[in-house]
């Protein structure tokens, strides 16, 4: 016997060459007994697909108002994740229209509950500067990206533990930047809004209460921009750096940090990552003399690349 996927398939395509079917006509077409067809039309209910039971000997069918469109037949999961992939195609250049064109046909064709999902999600998400069409690549569960999406879409509070610690939030937008998921978000109880990687967050229920939306103080993407290099990091590392800050912000990417001028030929750059050595890279790749003012950790670091580096070329 075919996968029940591929015989569901079938089963819609038959419907949908015709008003109704009796029982005994898709089971003899599809190699089945009634009794499958029975279970794959609950199957399809539970999907979200109309069928309607036509009474009549042996039992009829037909399908529903809403289901004419081809059948596609995804998982929540699943159709989060070719909804990502979509949107992700609509920053790349040359691939903007088509890939628009393709995810609105993807929640046409989708069942009533999964097309809301997709639509929640697509609303709320929106891709920070240079991403260059890459989406993030931190494991992040679709499941977890919808359930915000809809906490956006509904005005949902959110109760959850950010980095184990637990924290209460009104969330209002998904931002995809540098391969990071962040949700941004205001906190009652700091009274201020931050950006919060989703793979830091653990939900917890019950959720929070409803709340009446507020109007952010500035572009949600800027905040996510600025704050990430302050706030966003694993490893937070403040760094003097022997350069007019004009000269470090034209070698960096924003994503990297923050400069702010000291001096005339003295700055200062805020950076971080997610491990010292990702922070190593980075402000090695600068080409400019500098001083780790913060952390400790990083410094020790440098001292041990520093060796090995003089031994590779001993």
């Amino acid at each position: 016997m075919r996968e029940t996927s591929a015989r569901l398939l079938e089963l819609l395509g038959l419907m949908q060459s015709r008003p109704d079917w009796s029982g005994a006509e898709l089971a003899a077409r599809l190699h089945v007994t009634d009794r499958t067809v029975r279970n794959d039309v609950a199957r399809l209910r539970e999907l979200g697909y109309p069928v309607d039971a036509v009474r009549g000997p042996g039992g009829r069918y037909r399908l529903g108002v809403g289901a004419k469109m081809p059948p596609l037949l995804l998982d929540d999961e699943e159709a989060v994740a070719v909804a990502v992939g979509l949107q992700a195609t609509t920053g790349v250049s040359g691939f903007e229209e088509s890939g628009a064109r393709a995810l609105a046909k993807l929640q046409h064709v989708l069942p009533d509950r999964l097309r809301r999902r997709l639509e929640s999600l697509r609303a709320a998400t929106t891709t920070g500067p240079n991403t260059d069409g890459r989406f993030p690549d931190r494991p992040v569960e679709p499941r977890l990206l919808a359930e915000l999406a809809d906490a956006i879409r509904d005005h949902q509070g959110l109760r959850t533990y950010y980095r184990d610690a637990p924290v209460e939030l009104e969330p209002y937008r998904l931002i995809a930047w540098q391969r990071r998921w962040y949700l941004v978000a205001y906190e009652d109880a700091a009274a201020g809004w931050a950006p919060y990687r989703v793979d830091w967050l653990r939900l917890r229920t019950p959720g929070g209460r409803r709340f009446a939306p507020r109007r952010p103080p500035e572009d949600l993407t800027e905040l996510v921009v600025r704050e990430v290099a302050r706030t966003g990091w694993a490893v937070h590392a403040r760094l003097a750096i022997d350069a007019p800050a004009e000269e470090v912000i034209a070698r960096i990417n924003p994503a990297v940090g923050t400069v702010e001028a000291i001096g005339p030929g003295t700055s200062v750059l805020v950076t971080g990552g997610d491990s010292l050595e990702t922070v190593a890279i980075w402000i090695g790749m600068l080409g400019l003399d500098f001083r780790v003012e913060s952390p400790d950790e990083l410094v020790e670091h440098l001292r041990v690349l520093a060796e090995r580096y003089r031994r590779a070329v001993s």
